[in-house]
């Protein structure tokens, strides 16, 4: 493997520009889902608009450390109202901003935004080319419309822990915010379709974004298959239903590889360079449904070979050869790997709170080339733009009054 090295380190510019300019986003949404769909906005230059409650987005709470972590990297580029919503005066206020922008995204569980006086035909009343994103775990209407949904329940309802694991073992849930992640793209695609129409007609919608349907859809085409076989997709650890071989195979030196040759050229190239050309006429190994019948074989002799070589060995050997191998990363190695560092996949922020004052996080994703993403401020502070945002639609003298009363909360140090 190639020499480590440090990621790039980026400041923050103020003054940069995306291509999403003068797009105003209105966030009332809470955790990872809307912040997600939001971060894609924000990162090409919205002025997404954060509402948090006096005790912040639930996202601030998931500390490492005492650090906001999930908070730095998720809501960089976006700027924070800190509100009331249980006042009145609250409500008010977001209408207010709600006026102005072409986006509005909430998390709530269905029909709190109708009891809270922000139904959406209330707020189409106010702004009639408003996209309104509305992120549940099971969608707006529906048999499960009222139950709480958490990205780990939408991870087990849609088959996706089902099929993930070992056939022997439990299933397994995903160890990230696989299903909230999932919601937050598809909604940010939903989103920029819906901004298309209202520049071109002037009318908003709403769009119901859950978050099962989006991790349900990528799990095709089992239910055809299932309709087809009658068979349920076995748990099958790392290998694949589909082809073989395709494993995750142990070094010599405790590293591990994740192996796919899934064309037949790429299987018989394979078998060359580990000097079993035998394997090719092999009835067992000839082609794809004999290989996938005799696994464990095919396996034994992939593995044997791996397990008598390091993990560099193993991956300089079958580079050379042209064989679709790859190291299976940890964070550790990740945080100095050569290959996203040069991409910018991983860069590196100023924070005052992190050890050494650098923090790491994911660069601008997607790449664009005529209009990059941006890196124009950190995640912000609680209320830090109270002012800033408010004092234009509500006027210095209403501000000071909410301030006065409690409805705007007082900006974080």
């Amino acid at each position: 493997m190639t020499e480590p090295r440090a990621p790039h380190r980026k400041t923050f510019d103020p003054a940069a520009r995306g291509a999403m300019e003068g797009v105003r986003v209105v966030d009332l949404s809470r955790l990872v889902a809307g912040n997600v769909l939001t971060k894609v906005f924000a990162d090409h230059g919205a002025e997404v608009v954060k509402i948090e409650p006096p005790e912040g987005d639930t996202l601030r709470a998931w500390r490492v450390g005492g650090i906001e972590t999930s908070w730095k990297t998720i809501c960089r580029n976006k700027k924070s109202v800190a509100l009331d919503l249980k006042r009145p005066e609250g409500i008010a206020t977001v209408k207010a901003l709600a006026k102005g922008a072409a986006m509005f995204v909430e998390s709530f569980r269905p029909g709190v935004l109708e009891a809270m006086g922000l139904a959406p035909e209330a707020l189409l009343a106010i702004n009639p080319a408003l996209v309104i994103v509305r992120i549940s775990g099971w969608g707006q209407d529906g048999p499960f419309r009222h139950k709480p949904g958490f990205g780990t329940l939408v991870e087990g309802y849609s088959g996706f822990a089902a099929v993930n694991g070992f056939e022997d073992r439990e299933p397994v849930l995903p160890p990230m915010f696989m299903g909230d992640a999932f919601a937050g793209l598809y909604g940010a695609a939903a989103a920029m379709i819906a901004l298309r129409h209202a520049e071109a007609t002037g009318t908003g919608q709403v769009l119901d974004v859950s978050l099962f349907e989006p991790l349900f859809a990528v799990m095709e085409p089992q239910i055809a298959n299932w309709r087809i076989t009658g068979q349920r997709k076995p748990r099958t650890g790392s290998r694949s239903t589909n082809t073989a071989p395709r494993n995750a195979y142990r070094t010599k030196d405790g590293g591990w590889v994740c192996l796919s040759a899934s064309t037949q050229g790429m299987t018989e190239k394979l078998f060359r360079s580990i000097g079993r050309e035998d394997m090719i006429s092999d009835p067992r190994f000839a082609d794809n449904p004999a290989r996938l019948r005799h696994w464990q074989e095919l396996d034994a002799v992939i593995g044997g070979w791996i397990a008598e070589r390091t993990l560099e060995e193993t991956l300089a050997h079958f580079d050379a050869a042209g064989v679709t191998i790859g190291p299976i990363m940890d964070t550790a190695m990740l945080e100095r790997d050569p290959y996203a560092i040069e991409r910018e996949a991983l860069i590196e922020v100023p924070d005052a709170e992190m050890p050494g004052g650098w923090l790491p996080m994911h660069g601008l994703v997607p790449r664009l080339s005529a209009t990059p993403g941006v890196l124009a401020r950190p995640a912000p502070r609680l209320g830090e733009h109270n002012e800033e945002i408010l004092a234009p639609v509500l006027g210095a003298e209403e501000l000071a009054r909410l301030r006065g009363i409690g409805v705007v909360r007082e900006a974080t140090p």
